[in-house]
């Protein structure tokens, strides 16, 4: 089940975008999610490892209206899931860098 605390890849319309990030809420008006761009995911994972400043993650909310899908970040087969591969090439848990920026929401849980 998608839920908080869940990391998910968030695909949505007008314009066409997707996110990946940790799920703080979501509810019939729309999603609040902790995250990063999908096509800027590599470079923070890169920028992290070589110590440079990084792009960060965002809290944002986003309607329902512009809500296509939102699929948990999951492993399949052989394909670790995007969580899994930043703390496999950073060694650090992601969310630890999630504390910084998590709604009041999230704070607790």
């Amino acid at each position: 089940m998608i839920g908080a605390g869940n990391f998910v890849i968030i695909h949505l319309q007008n314009p066409r975008e997707k996110f990946w990030g940790l799920l703080a809420e979501l509810n019939q008006s729309g999603a609040t999610i902790v995250g990063i761009d999908l096509n800027s995911f590599e470079d923070w994972i890169r920028m992290i490892v070589s110590n440079e400043r990084n792009i960060g993650l965002t809290a944002m909310f986003v309607p329902m209206w512009r809500v296509e899908r939102i699929s948990l970040d999951q492993t399949v087969d052989d394909l670790l899931a995007l969580h899994e591969q930043f703390e496999a090439r950073t060694g650090a848990p992601v969310r630890e860098y999630i504390e910084g920026v998590q709604p009041d929401s999230m704070a607790d849980g």
